[in-house]
């Protein structure tokens, strides 16, 4: 598969050698002698599941015939194209991408074979309550003439007239991060932005250093990009701690992660951290993320970027929403620079978290999914303030909601055709079924009725051709016959009673011989030891024939009544069919006025002659 987001067409050495690994243990072991653990087992693509699988399970992916992603992907994804924002966060394009997967409970049936998934709400572990905080800075002059550099940079690209040597979109891609963060990290001369990303930060930092005094909170600090390298030159760790000092915060109480080069230098620091004795704490997600247990104190975690996987933010906030932290409630600052790149990014991981919340769930998938969970949700609330622009607002709220409708109308098509089966094919057939068993109990029932039980004495039986008319010698009768079978599961026929052809039967499953009584239908009872207790058993048999009669009719009236509303629910038409078809057209409208790739981008940049429609606000995308 080629030209799909996401999807890499390289290999690596390490992975080839864990893979080797793997097989020659699988050898060894009988296929149990590997075991992975993770506490984020899909980070960043659908590749990685198979991946997964390919290490641990691939005699079962050979026998299903997907050894070959693309035959994996074929059976369980499907790759759509859609309108987002390219990655120089001027304008807009078509990507391809995987964002919709198939035949979900096959997967995870099959993938929990060899996973046991542990989610937080099956956990149900006593951590604090993280409020989270949309910190959206808006772009300095020198940063929105940078913005449309990158932009001309990319078409000067895209049009092929550009050395790669020279330029191309890896490079741009890092000067936008950059850009996103800090101006000086691209042009060092720049001025301070004292309403800059580092600067709101410092100050919610500093802050909340004043306001948690009293019980020594501490706070973590996460920033990819920009780590000190101790040469003198311009990083965002200085800047911000050189803003803290200036603010009043000792220079004792702020460390970075990256002195702590050593094992024993670390767990110095982060005892530190633990008692409160340095109270701020940065670090790039790599050094600072899986590892660092310094939860007690924390009081605030600030991610002053975007990293690149969703499993990164998650390993961010795993630090503070984590056993042991002392407080209830916790506060996540997430800083995005309205109208650049952090849009992008975190559009990025909006799309990867959608199939890694469909996958890592605890709840049972459905047959199709596509659509965000919350996690995925607070991303593009945080992509839609970072454009910027109203129509991306509600073109985040229109996706949620046709997706939503999107999944009902699946669910209840889902349901129609199957009623539509249950009506044309399992009811009929199940009430031709009950009809037939009340015409042969009527029948059988009458035929009781003709040779009933005496009140006194015994009905008399005929076994093997003899006429028995003592109770307990017709017992002793029917034992010996048992004794004197070879085991064959054929019926033998033995004789008659009140009417009913008797014939024998041995269930090797069940270890017991059984009687069958046959008149129009046949009726079965268990054999015992007693001589008294098989007649017994026999009479009670004929007796209770009525009692299944009426069962039965009660049991096709019931039938016929859920056919009934069978019929009437499979021709109801989907509810919310106008609201959907009305949100698709909106959404419509607004894919081709986002549609940037265009050379009139007037759309855009002016006020459309038609009114848009209603904006969402932020608190309308929360609280919807």
């Amino acid at each position: 598969m080629r030209n799909v987001g996401g999807i890499a067409q390289t290999e690596a050495q390490k992975s080839s050698d864990l893979f080797m690994k793997c097989q020659y243990l699988d050898e060894i072991t009988g296929g149990r002698g590997v075991v992975f653990a993770t506490g984020t087992p899909i980070s960043n693509s659908m590749v990685e599941l198979y991946t997964i699988q390919r290490y641990l399970q691939y005699r079962t992916l050979s026998e299903m015939d997907m050894l070959h992603f693309d035959d994996w992907a074929a059976a369980f994804g499907e790759t759509i194209t859609a309108i987002e924002l390219s990655p120089e966060g001027s304008g807009y394009r078509a990507k391809t991408r995987f964002a919709k997967f198939y035949n979900l409970p096959e997967l995870m049936s099959t993938f929990k074979l060899v996973a046991d998934i542990q989610t937080a709400d099956m956990l149900n572990l006593p951590v604090p309550k993280a409020n989270f905080h949309t910190e959206v800075i808006r772009p300095s002059e020198l940063q929105q003439e940078m913005i449309k550099g990158l932009a001309e940079r990319a078409e000067d690209i895209r049009r092929g007239g550009v050395d790669p040597k020279v330029d191309n979109m890896l490079r741009i891609t890092n000067d936008g991060r950059k850009l996103a963060l800090d101006m000086r990290l691209i042009n060092p001369l720049a001025a301070d932005d004292p309403e800059g990303k580092v600067s709101v930060c410092a100050g919610n930092v500093y802050h909340i250093w004043e306001q948690t005094a009293k019980q020594r909170g501490t706070q973590l600090v996460f920033c990819d990009l920009s780590t000190p390298k101790g040469d003198g030159s311009f990083n965002v760790y200085d800047d911000l701690k050189n803003k803290l000092m200036a603010a009043g915060v000792p220079e004792d109480e702020i460390a970075y992660i990256h002195d702590a080069n050593t094992e024993a230098r670390k767990k110095e620091l982060f005892a530190k951290m633990r008692s409160g004795q340095v109270r701020i704490l940065m670090g790039s997600t790599q050094k600072m993320g899986a590892g660092t247990n310094v939860q007690d104190p924390l009081v605030a975690l600030h991610d002053v970027d975007c990293p690149w996987r969703p499993s990164d933010l998650a390993q961010r906030l795993g630090r503070i929403v984590r056993q042991g932290n002392q407080n209830e409630e916790v506060d996540i600052y997430r800083y995005v620079t309205e109208g650049t790149f952090d849009a992008y990014l975190y559009q990025l991981v909006e799309n990867k978290q959608k199939f890694i919340a469909q996958i890592m769930t605890s709840k049972s998938p459905v047959r199709v999914a596509d659509d965000i969970d919350e996690t995925a949700l607070s991303y593009s609330e945080i992509k839609a303030l970072a454009t910027g622009n109203p129509l991306i607002i509600e073109k985040c709220n229109l996706d949620m909601e046709v997706g939503k409708l999107n999944v009902l109308k699946a669910n209840h098509l889902s349901q129609k055709y199957a009623l539509e089966e249950m009506v044309l094919k399992k009811y009929p057939k199940m009430i031709r079924g009950l009809k037939q068993r009340i015409l042969g109990y009527e029948q059988d029932a009458h035929l009781a009725e003709l040779h009933p039980k005496p009140k006194e004495g015994f009905a008399g039986i005929t076994l093997m051709g003899k006429e028995v008319a003592e109770k307990e010698a017709a017992g002793k009768a029917i034992i010996d016959i048992c004794t004197t079978m070879t085991g064959s599961g054929t019926a033998e026929r033995i004789g008659a009673y009140r009417g009913f052809f008797l014939s024998i039967t041995y269930d090797g499953a069940k270890n017991e011989y059984q009687l069958h009584l046959k008149g129009t239908l046949s009726h079965t009872t268990a054999l015992g030891a007693d001589v008294f207790g098989n007649i017994t058993c026999i009479d009670n048999v004929i007796d209770g024939i009525s009692g299944k009669l009426k069962k039965v009719r009660s049991e096709l009236a019931d039938t016929e009544k859920q056919m009934k509303n069978a019929k009437t629910e499979m021709n109801a038409p989907f509810a919310k069919e106008d609201e959907l078809k009305e949100k698709e057209a909106r959404l419509k409208e607004l894919n081709i006025l986002l549609n940037m790739d265009e050379k009139d981008r007037s759309l855009i940049d002016e006020t459309p002659e038609e009114e848009p429609g209603p904006v969402r606000s932020r608190k309308c995308a929360l609280t919807r």
